[in-house]
Parts: C-alpha cells; structure tokens; sequence
C-alpha cells in the first residue's frame, strides 16, 4: 500500500506544472511540429537554423527551471558532492540501478521486482584503485522527464552535475530505451560523449559583430545566419571565430552558454534474458559494457570501465630520503601538471615551489628534474621542493 502511495503521488506531480511550464512544453511542441513538416534541403537550411535557435531557447528556459528543481527536489536530491569524481546511475524504473548499487558499493539501496522502488538520491561509493568514487542510484525516469514529468527536471539536474553517467538500459529493450533516454538528455542542454567545438565566441559592449571562420563551413553555418541567432538572443556586439567546420545546433549550444558535455557509459543489464548473439552486438558498441547484476556477471569489468571513462590518474609522492608512498595516491584529472599537484596537497603550496623531481611514464629519464608547468601521466611519482 505504502509503495502504491508513492508511486501515485508520483504520478500526480505529473499532472501539476504551472501554467508558466505549460506554456513552454506547447511552444517547444510548435515549433517541432514545424520542423518537422519542413523539407531539408538548401533552400531551408536558414530557416530550419532559425527554427532551431528559437527551440534551444525555450529549452533554456527548462533547463534553468531543473537546475532549481534540483535544490527543491525533496530527501536524497540534494546529495553532497563527495569523493574524487560523481556518476549517476540514469535509467529507466527497474532496470536494476539499486542492484548495482548495492552490488559495486557497501550502501544499501532498497530494491524490488517492481517500478519506482527509488524515490530519492542514494549515493553509494566505489572504491577503486586508492581513489573514492560517489556513485548516485537516481530514481527512475520515463519519457517526458525533461519537461517535468516525474521526478524527471530532479533527476536530470543531480544528473548536470556529474562527471560520468552511468546509462543503465534492459539488454532486451536497450536500442529503444537508448535512443529515448539520450533525447531527453539531450533536450535539456547535457551532450553524451561529445567535446565541446572549437568556437572563439566573447559577447560584448560595443564594437558590433565580428564574423571570422579559419576552416570553410559546409553545414549550413553563414554569417547572415550567425547575426540572425544572436539577433533572436538580443546579441548585438561580439566576437566569432570558428576554427572548424560545426553545425548549427553546435553554434546555438556555443550561443546558450549553458550546455554540459558528459562522458556517458551505456550498461546493458540483464544479459542472460537475451540471446548470446545480441549480447555480443551490444558488447561491441562504443562505451558500452553488458552485465548480469542478479548473476554477477562482468561487474568489475564494469568498474574498471568507470575508472577509464572518468580519464583519473593516480599521483604518488615522495618525501626525500624515503621510499614514495603507494597507498593514498593524489587523484587527478588527466592532463594535470605539477601546478594541479600542488594545488591538490595545499593551496598555498605553489606559492613557494621551486622544482620537482619525477619518477614514470611522463619522464624522458629518471629522475627528471621538471617545472610547475609539466604534464603527469598515470602512476608518476613525484618529489616536490619548495622554499622553506
């Protein structure tokens, strides 16, 4: 009785936007009505870029309302960033989030054989490899989640703040449930597994718009074009410099300055109710991972696929006259320098810094003698000098 409670409420709160949202969901449906009865083709490209700008800025608008949701979202939605990095398990109701959860952490999360057994955030940790990763069992979320539906605009906007997220998706249905789940992420400004473009783009006061473009565009992107968007955004005076060939959605999300691009791990659960072929077409997917979490299979497959995805690395330091110290390396983001180092051990640390010696993959010899400035790889062992 009390789970059927839940998930009537659930349902309720579906049925209870402002009219403010309502609003924006019929505007946002208009104008992909009218992409949609629009033809592609040259003569349209201008207009359907039009259409395009106009759409991304209603969706701002409901990304700036999850973004509040976030902090209103009720118990468990206001989870602490903790650890070395964040992911967050998305999925559909009962595609076995909890299980994993449970599975891969020490944190107990209640699960069952029905949906919207997760009302709340429920984070768990992974340790792995000396390092802490908070890993957030996020309640189910069904199609029309970005527009509110659910504990959709909560889930979504816990799901902005990660830095990996963890697609759980039914082996059998996984296609399906894929292709929706990405939509709706992607309606609310966060882009899977996508670098952001190369686009110099600085509004500012006076001086009008300056256009500039080093590669040739061949997606449709023209300067008649640009001044129409950042007209429709009141954008009168900036700076543009493109410095590869992007579409025009790339150039809108530049423009909305509000987009998150998130690393994205597929997991496809629930591999022995399916058969072996398309268990194997699934594995082969790019950033995809198959599992059993009821027959525990492939689970730390799975784990080592979260560290690689999360591009850590671990950082080793060493005291003079002593042996470096293995068990509480310095977690850092790949690509961190000496500079990130110091910063990680006290802030204040750079400050008197006068050289390192490194010991590892980054040193041409060892040990080599290296700067602030010098790039770490994984594994390297570092000695710090500093004035005294």
């Amino acid at each position: 009785l009390e789970h059927n409670l839940l998930a009537l409420s659930l349902v309720t709160n579906t049925q209870t936007h402002t009219h403010y949202t309502m609003g924006i969901a019929e505007k946002i449906k208009a104008i992909e009505e009218e992409m949609a009865r629009t033809q592609k083709n040259k003569a349209t490209e201008y207009h359907i870029g039009l259409l395009k700008a106009k759409l991304a800025k209603h969706r701002s608008q409901l990304i700036d309302d999850a973004s509040k949701a976030s902090g209103g979202g009720g118990e468990g939605f206001s989870a602490r960033k903790a650890g070395d990095a964040r992911c967050s398990l998305i999925g559909f109701p009962s595609v076995g989030k909890s299980t994993l959860l449970c599975a891969v952490t020490n944190t107990e999360s209640r699960t069952g054989a029905f949906e919207y057994t997760t009302m709340t955030c429920i984070p768990g940790v992974i340790e792995y490899a000396g390092s802490n990763i908070q890993l957030l069992d996020l309640p189910g979320i069904i199609e029309g989640a970005a527009k509110g539906i659910g504990k959709g605009k909560q889930v979504i906007a816990v799901a902005r703040t990660s830095d990996l997220i963890v697609m759980m998706l039914d082996a059998s249905k996984g296609s399906v449930h894929k292709r929706l789940l990405e939509n709706e992420l992607e309606s609310v400004g966060i882009r899977l597994n996508k670098e952001r473009p190369n686009i110099y783009y600085k509004p500012k006061k006076t001086g009008g718009l300056t256009y500039c473009s080093t590669v040739k565009q061949s997606q449709g992107v023209n300067e008649r074009l640009v001044r129409d968007i950042l007209k429709q955004h009141k954008i009168f005076n900036a700076d543009i410099v493109f410095h590869q060939d992007i579409s025009i959605d790339q150039f809108i999300d530049e423009v909305e300055g509000n987009r998150q691009y998130i690393r994205c791990l597929y997991v496809y659960n629930k591999i022995d109710t399916t058969s072996i072929e398309e268990v194997d077409r699934l594995a082969r997917e790019p950033h995809s991972v198959v599992i059993s979490c009821e027959w525990k299979l492939n689970l730390d497959f799975l784990v080592d696929q979260i560290w690689e995805h999360l591009d850590l690395i671990r950082i080793f330091t060493k005291r003079r006259g002593e042996q470096p110290d293995f068990t509480e390396p310095c977690i850092l983001r790949r690509g961190s320098t000496v500079e990130d180092l110091c910063d990680y051990i006290h802030r204040d640390m750079k400050k008197g810094f006068k050289y390192a010696m490194l010991w590892g993959k980054s040193a041409k010899h060892s040990p080599q003698r290296v700067g602030i400035t010098h790039a770490l790889a994984d594994e390297d062992v570092v000695q710090l000098f500093c004035a005294t």
